[in-house]
């Protein structure tokens, strides 16, 4: 193997499983995350921290130069970080529906945008970002965490057709329901910005319902050997997606608006 490859949100999750199952590999890999002393186990791993916040471009722009100085080029790009800021569209203020869209949005973006001229010299490189289930279906409550997947959906499309020419290739991981922090962070924060609202009871419903998945998630693991395929198979699919997000995908393809709004419904009981 020997190239190199950026993951982001490596600190936790299916960052970190990717980073550790790469690194075994043979890849050289760098680990990046806003909060890089929760990644000093991964030094003695083999996987080298660096620090980087998707909501600060100075950061983004340091961290690329650093990789790009100390390994000569970045061949494999994993737009992995990001969170979801659960609550209704109403509810969650305007600064925090920014933000939600500056992280899992722009901030992957803008690395897609320093990278890309290195991958376009070497006439080689992959970019994979790691969507969502939620980045074709979206649920109530996850308004804006949908709306920032949606995206990161349209622009990887977009961008594939772009870079394909120069022997770029972009690809869409949607894992289904994964253990990590994301389910902790978004249930608190459906309950802070909803719990209390003229929507609490549908975010009681949300809440329960997220508790029940949340007893059935695959490991990181699982994710993370999707992503390792993506990266070593010659001719990739654009999309990998998890088992149990398929059939999900598929009544959304079958049935009409309506009918989707009701069976989503019937589960936030």
């Amino acid at each position: 193997m020997g190239k190199t490859v950026l993951v982001t949100g490596a600190s936790a999750g299916i960052g970190r499983a990717t980073a550790l199952l790469l690194v075994e590999k043979g890849f050289n890999v760098y680990g990046a995350a806003r909060r890089i002393e929760r990644m000093d186990d991964l030094k003695g791993l083999g996987v080298t921290p660096v620090a980087l916040d998707l909501a600060d471009d100075k950061s983004m722009v340091l961290a690329v130069h650093q990789i790009m100085k100390e390994a000569g080029g970045i061949d494999v790009l994993i737009n992995n970080a990001g969170f979801g800021s659960y609550g209704a569209i109403e509810d969650v203020s305007m600064d925090d529906a920014r933000y939600q869209l500056e992280v899992n949005v722009m901030g992957a973006m803008r690395l897609a945008q320093l990278v890309l001229p290195k991958m376009r010299g070497q006439g080689q490189g992959k970019i994979i970002n790691i969507s969502s289930v939620g980045g074709k279906v979206a649920m109530p409550m996850g308004g804006w965490y949908h709306a920032s997947k949606f995206a990161l959906e349209a622009l990887s499309d977009s961008m594939r057709m772009e870079v394909k020419p120069f022997g770029i290739a972009v690809i869409v991981v949607e894992p289904g329901a994964t253990k990590s922090e994301w389910g902790s962070i978004a249930f608190e924060s459906l309950m802070r910005v909803s719990g209390n609202s003229p929507y609490k009871e549908l975010a009681s419903k949300v809440y329960n319902s997220f508790e029940k998945v949340a007893a059935n998630v695959s490991a990181p693991e699982t994710i993370a050997q999707l992503i390792f395929k993506a990266i070593t198979t010659k001719r990739p699919q654009t999309r990998y997606v998890k088992w149990d997000a398929k059939l999900l995908l598929t009544l959304k393809s079958i049935l009409t608006d309506n009918m989707m709004d009701r069976l989503i419904m019937t589960q936030a009981k």
